[in-house]
């Protein structure tokens, strides 16, 4: 029979909780005559989770071998039907796991097996050791812990619905105090309400008594205003027969004014004859201490002061364009129209834009070429930038005529040398920085160099 349930036999239950039949023998096993209360149960499983964690694993039974490795809590849940079919089947298991309570209370083990329980004693407890003993009567200690269970959980709901009644109570009585204070809230705020509504009957009469004064008063200006109507009507005619007059008179100034301006042109002519050619003798002054002091023909750019790593060698201010967006075909080639236009190149976010699939060096060669190409074609100054930071030494970069190829020196990055280029060149000078990084374009805009996406200088290179 299954830990739970009951096998009838045809008989009426007795006192004891037993299931007896008159056909019985006097010998046959007891059995209960409905399941195990609830907590029975889970005692009688416990105990047995308990004893299949302390054994070795050869001597665990073998439907329980799999919840053996299992926290005692997890197993006693997770193999509580198995273990209960094996306690109701298996009396050397039941024995066995009858044993650690035998050791631990050997007292009352020995009560429950003589038939006498102390009343002190706890009936869920006795309950447990009747079911894994099974002396003689005990199907009786089941059942009387069943009734004295039944009889707690009676006793726990008559006294709970006493306190539940005391609530309810204590609930009326907040109520209708609350609702006593209700009406005497309602019954003062009626009061203030009629004393409001005479204050503002008072203000309503004053305010009409106000009304027919101002009315009166009203007209009176209305009479007024009329008489000053017609005066400033008689005004407004003098007035504009005066200014008939002045108009007169502006129209001579004017009149006067340009004839004045004609003399001034004349005269202003004369003098830029004479300031032309005090500039033309400057210049010529000018060649000439040129060719005497032997100055060199042509200086520096102020980008080759900045201090970015040079590859070994194997061989903007206010700028037109303005109004094209940055996606314009035509953006880049209006720029590179400037005269003494410099363009600034990140290197490395151009090469992996277009051929990012290249080596590293390859990316470098092929752009410096394209660029080589397009200073040839523009006479434009060209700055090819490539990080730099994670190099040992230069590497090798054959830079065609009139393109400067840097490399960032360690510690600095790309952008950083592109910023101080930038900042390098005089107001005035148009700047042309192509990447595109968000952050390089808005610094480049911030300095007063015009930015342009790296994918126009594709397009361009792949017309050369």
């Amino acid at each position: 029979m299954a830990l739970g349930k009951t096998r009838p036999t045809g008989g009426k239950p007795g006192r004891s909780g037993t299931i007896n039949s008159p056909e019985a023998s006097p010998g046959a096993p007891e059995q209960l005559g409905g399941p195990l209360p609830e907590a029975v149960r889970q005692g009688v499983v416990e105990a047995a989770a308990e004893l299949i964690g302390a054994l070795p694993i050869d001597e665990v039974p073998m439907p329980l071998r799999r919840f053996a490795r299992f926290e005692r809590r997890k197993r006693a849940k997770l193999a509580g039907q198995h273990i209960a079919a094996l306690l109701e089947k298996d009396d050397a298991f039941r024995r066995r796991v009858a044993g650690p309570p035998r050791e631990a209370q050997p007292e009352l083990v020995e009560a429950v097996e003589g038939g006498v329980v102390p009343p002190a004693a706890d009936p869920v407890r006795v309950a447990v050791l009747a079911y894994l003993l099974r002396p003689a009567g005990w199907t009786g200690l089941v059942e009387a812990a069943r009734a004295e269970l039944e009889r707690s959980v009676s006793a726990s709901e008559e006294e709970a619905a006493e306190r539940r009644f005391a609530a309810l109570r204590e609930e009326l009585a907040a109520a209708r105090a609350a609702r006593a204070g209700e009406v005497e809230k309602l019954r003062t705020d009626l009061r203030a309400a009629k004393a409001e509504i005479a204050e503002l009957r008072r203000k309503l009469h004053e305010a009409r008594t106000r009304a027919r004064d101002t009315q009166a008063s009203a007209e009176l200006l209305a009479a007024g205003a009329e008489r000053e109507l017609a005066a400033a009507r008689e005004s407004t005619a003098a007035a504009d027969k005066e200014l008939r007059k002045l108009r007169a008179r502006a129209a001579q100034a004017e009149a006067a004014a340009e004839a004045a301006k004609r003399a001034a042109r004349e005269g202003r002519n004369v003098d830029d004859v004479r300031l032309r050619m005090l500039l033309d003798t400057l210049v010529d002054a000018a060649r000439g201490v040129r060719t005497e002091l032997a100055l060199p023909s042509t200086i520096g750019r102020p980008a080759d002061v900045v201090g970015g790593q040079e590859p070994e060698r194997t061989g903007h201010r206010a700028l037109p364009g303005r109004v094209l967006s940055d996606s314009d075909p035509q953006l880049l080639d209006q720029l590179l129209t400037l005269p003494q236009v410099h363009l600034v190149v990140d290197g490395y976010n151009v090469t992996k834009t277009g051929y990012g699939e290249l080596p590293l060096s390859d990316q470098r060669n092929r752009l410096v070429s394209g660029l080589g190409g397009l200073a040839a074609q523009t006479r434009a100054e060209v700055t090819c930038v490539f990080d730099g930071a994670d190099l040992d030494a230069p590497v090798p970069v054959g830079a065609p005529r009139g393109v400067r190829v840097l490399f960032s020196n360690p510690g600095q990055t790309a952008d950083e040398l592109i910023g101080d280029l930038v900042r390098a060149e005089p107001p005035g000078r148009a700047v042309v920085v192509v990447s595109a990084d968000r952050e390089v374009a808005d610094a480049a805009r911030r300095a007063g160099a015009r930015p342009a996406p790296s994918t126009l200088l594709l397009r361009r290179l792949g017309r050369s």
